[in-house]
């Protein structure tokens, strides 16, 4: 008689689904994903996290098939065994976009972009669900949209320390992507606090018209937490008024390099540039401005006045 075969691992069926799928064989991926599932909870060393990764996993092979609705199902189950797992995020927020519930899907990006605001894919579905949801619901469609949930920092720190570990260490170079990067530790939760504290006083003291003394509470908030973008556009609305135009422009570069698409700094660096009599740069910005929200008044006003003084 034949010996009969010993089953496989949970590892070693993941092992092979993940081969699978390299080789675009995505419905094998997804039986051996499924069996490797089964295997890891019938065992007694079922870690979430592991258990997370199979499911998303799944999803993966789920969406290639252009199964959606299942891959939001794995991916659900992933995120509920591993909060803020940005794999997760994005292929539930890519399954989302392909089933047309764009606000869904604007969540996800926005949520993975938290996490890390180099996500190059994060950024371009931030800016596809921003055009397709103006489209649908006009300029106030972000009031139609659910909460975005708040990532705790004690999960970014994780995610970020786990993300390092397990990445090939590159050549050094200063830059990645076109964004900076640095090696400052992660904000504190005491510093986060009092950032946020100092921005309120500064939006105070707009509301005051003291502009001047809002741009050094806004400075004192960004030393503590300079990865704010409203900050950067609130001290940018300041400089405006105090006529520090290229001060604003800095401000708006800043909040453009964490949101490319962030409709205020858009709209206040053009403002700037207006100001600095660079009207090529003013409409170019109006311009990128008008393809996230093609119905924004008071740039379309800004891009008549600037076209008359070309």
């Amino acid at each position: 008689m034949p010996q009969k075969q010993k089953p496989k691992s949970w590892t070693e069926l993941k092992q092979a689904g993940n081969e699978c799928f390299k080789t675009g064989q995505y419905g094998d991926a997804t039986g051996l994903y499924s069996q490797a599932i089964k295997e890891l909870e019938k065992s007694n060393k079922k870690n979430p996290e592991d258990l997370a990764i199979l499911y998303s996993n799944r999803a993966a092979s789920y969406l290639k098939d252009g199964n959606c609705a299942e891959c939001v199902k794995d991916c659900d189950t992933s995120l509920e065994l591993f909060p803020f797992n940005v794999k997760s995020l994005l292929r539930r927020a890519a399954a989302y976009e392909a089933l047309e519930r764009y606000r869904y899907a604007y969540i996800d990006y926005k949520t993975a972009l938290q996490i890390d605001c180099n996500i190059a894919a994060a950024h371009d579905g931030t800016n596809r669900m921003t055009k397709a949801l103006t489209e649908a619901d006009g300029p106030s469609w972000r009031e139609k949209l659910p909460p975005i949930p708040t990532v705790p920092l004690s999960v970014r720190e994780k995610l970020t320390q786990q993300a390092a570990s397990s990445a090939p260490k590159p050549n050094p170079a200063p830059q990645q992507n076109g964004i900076k990067t640095t090696d400052k530790p992660a904000l504190s939760d005491k510093d986060m606090k009092k950032a946020h504290a100092l921005k309120e006083e500064g939006n105070g003291l707009v509301k005051k018209g003291e502009h001047k003394k809002a741009i050094e509470k806004y400075t004192q908030s960004l030393k503590l937490n300079p990865s704010e973008i409203t900050t950067y556009t609130n001290r940018a609305l300041c400089y405006l008024s105090v006529k520090q135009y290229r001060d604003a422009v800095r401000d708006c570069n800043e909040a453009l390099k964490i949101d490319g698409s962030n409709v205020k700094a858009l709209y206040r660096r053009a403002q700037a540039h207006k100001e600095l009599k660079d009207i090529k740069a003013c409409v170019d910005d109006l311009n990128s401005l008008l393809n996230v929200e093609p119905k924004n008044s008071a740039a379309l006003k800004l891009l008549q006045e600037a076209q008359k003084k070309k």
